[in-house]
């Protein structure tokens, strides 16, 4: 089997996962663990103090390591989960017999006090086992001393592993870009909560990561729509133009005439060089008659036919340009894209 074949074998199940990351994973659970090992045998006074890195810490490592922008990754999580769990496992311990029922009252009482706190941490259900096994003759100490110990060295392991992994923890979720004016097919912080609750279901993902994620796949679908739309594709030919020769008065003639709002302006070899509306000619009778073409009009608002006709959306936005003139390499008029052109593509786009 071939390098590339095993690294394709490679499958995670978890979005955003890489080879990379999973190796650094690895190599941070394996430092992580150590450390937290080597710090409770140094503190360990007698031989069973050597089994003080309780089992839950594996756990730990895994989402520490391997999933550092988790919300039940985070460092109160880490440290409150695993130390209030394990300190309702000994609370049941001192309540009653060890049996089923009690080991389940413990993983259950951990739940309920880890979500109460805003703490979720999936190994604290075997953290309050551990206290419930460890209760009644470790005390009152044991959930603070090895567990809380193990977890505060394993989450400040973890704080400097992810200054060179290229993670960000304890994870700060980026805020979403959001458009600078709301459209009617964008969806709002609301429509996600609700959409949220709809489901029913509880998903390992920060609410804020979640919309900048969906913030993202909106913008890229938009573009998508539009991106193998060239300006041919959505130009019309038989522009109608004006000659660099004719007078302001002629000109004006012809936009009423065939009512558009923008005519390009032609020289003698049929480039454009220019543009002119009903704004630049609304001078005054005397002055209209003494002014010249050249003088009255403003640069066209050109683009070549092979260009992503997405890329005109600015210029009708931002520039209040009505009219883009697609021209040949020559710069001779070849089509013409306009606003009403453009929401005819923006309909087809939302359909």
């Amino acid at each position: 089997m071939s390098v590339s074949s095993r690294l394709r074998l490679f499958r995670p199940i978890l979005a955003g996962a890489s080879l990379r990351d999973r190796l650094l994973a690895c190599a941070g659970a394996l430092v992580g663990i150590a450390l937290t090992g080597l710090i409770c045998a140094f503190a360990a006074t007698e031989p069973q103090h050597l089994l003080w890195l309780v089992p839950p810490m594996g756990a730990s490592a895994v989402l520490l390591f391997a999933v550092p922008a988790s919300p039940m990754a985070q460092p109160w999580p880490a440290i409150g989960g695993n130390t209030l769990s394990a300190l309702v496992g000994v609370l049941v311990a001192h309540v009653m017999p060890l049996s089923p029922l009690s080991a389940g009252i413990a993983v259950g009482g951990a739940i309920a006090v880890m979500s109460l706190l805003r703490c979720l941490h999936p190994p604290g259900g075997a953290a309050a086992l551990v206290g419930l096994f460890a209760g009644a003759t470790s005390g009152f100490v044991f959930p603070f001393l090895p567990v809380g110990a193990n977890a505060v060295v394993l989450v400040a392991s973890a704080w400097i592993y992810h200054r060179f992994s290229g993670h960000v923890y304890p994870h700060v979720p980026v805020p979403p870009a959001k458009p600078a004016k709301e459209m009617p097919w964008t969806f709002s912080k609301a429509d996600l909560a609700a959409a949220l609750e709809r489901t029913g279901e509880t998903f390992d993902i920060d609410v804020n990561d979640l919309e900048r994620l969906l913030r993202d796949m909106e913008q890229g679908a938009l573009a998508r729509s539009y991106r193998d739309l060239s300006c041919a594709d959505v130009m019309h030919a038989g522009v109608i133009a004006a000659r660099l020769s004719m007078t302001p008065d002629e000109v004006r003639a012809l936009l009423v005439q065939h009512d558009v709002r923008r005519l390009p302006i032609l020289d003698d070899a049929g480039r454009i060089v220019g543009a002119v509306g009903l704004r630049e000619l609304a001078l005054p009778a005397t002055t209209l008659a003494e002014a010249t073409l050249a003088e009255a009009m403003t640069p066209a608002s050109t683009a070549a036919p092979d260009t992503p006709a997405i890329a005109l959306l600015d210029r009708f936005a931002n520039d209040r340009v009505h009219a883009v003139f697609i021209v040949d390499a020559a710069g001779r008029p070849l089509g013409v894209v306009t606003e009403a052109d453009w929401l005819a593509i923006l309909r087809r786009g939302l359909a």
